[in-house]
């Protein structure tokens, strides 16, 4: 059940939420072309060093993606 709406590049390791809109038309594009689509399944996995990129998981894939991509998905949290 959705908690309350985030951005993913704003996920902790191991949480997970369902993928909700883009706040960016151009950037948007290539996130679907990738699987990140609305209503489909992610979770943060790994986070650099230096906390960018961030590894998730979405689409049976793990996928990076810098910050600043991220922070253009808007996502609802899942209760853990």
């Amino acid at each position: 059940m959705p908690l309350s709406a985030h951005n993913l590049s704003q996920l902790k390791i191991g949480q997970i939420g369902i993928i909700d809109s883009f706040t960016d038309p151009i950037m948007s594009l290539k996130l679907l072309e990738m699987g990140c689509t609305p209503g489909e399944r992610v979770q943060l996995v790994k986070v650099a060093p230096m906390g960018d990129p961030i590894a998730i998981t979405v689409s049976g894939y793990m996928l990076s993606l810098r910050k600043a991509e991220a922070s253009t998905v808007l996502i609802h949290l899942l209760a853990s």
